[in-house]
């Protein structure tokens, strides 16, 4: 019983240890922290939290492409581009998103990308703004695709894009 009944003086002395220690334990868990992490080699996380399949992360992504280089190395996908809408020559309005693959282990080409998303835009939008009200009834994505592929790959300097997907192409049809 004697254990509980601390005087003020020897109260505030165990509250005083209690925290240090506390203290000197978290200053020792920081300290072998950084030592592990300095030390360490390679980019692989001590713990791994989450998915750690690299095909879901990618989205299946992980095959050979022409010229035999891997595309396992770190790759994301482009989305910056973001939705565009578009105003057609038939008076429609086309709802398009636009996504691509690409490797964020090329620094320099990562940069350029984030540097040409208005050009990437404004290519996309005039194309699209340019197609004939005939060729607007059934757009062909394949042609589109291509055409825009050429056309983004002729404004890139540091790099090329394999290949573009169109996560929405939605028509709206103004003549209700």
């Amino acid at each position: 019983m004697k254990l509980f009944q601390l005087t003020g003086s020897k109260a505030s002395r165990v509250v005083y240890i209690a925290l240090l220690s506390i203290t000197c334990l978290l200053i020792f868990l920081l300290l072998i922290g950084t030592i592990i992490g300095l030390i360490r080699q390679g980019n692989e996380p001590l713990i791994i939290l989450g998915n750690t399949n690299p095909t879901e992360q990618t989205g299946g992504l992980n095959q050979r492409v022409s010229g035999g280089s891997s595309l396992s190395d770190d790759i994301r996908i482009y989305t910056e581009i973001g939705r565009l809408r578009v105003p057609l020559a038939n008076s429609s309005i086309l709802i398009l998103s636009i996504v691509f693959p690409y490797s964020a282990s090329d620094i320099a080409f990562t940069e350029e990308l984030a540097a040409r998303v208005i050009d990437f835009r404004i290519l996309a939008t005039d194309y699209f703004q340019s197609l004939p009200p005939q060729a607007l009834i059934q757009i062909d994505e394949d042609t589109a695709k291509k055409e825009l592929l050429r056309m983004f790959n002729s404004a890139l300097r540091l790099g090329s894009v394999e290949t573009i997907y169109f996560e929405d192409l939605l028509m709206i049809d103004s003549s209700f």
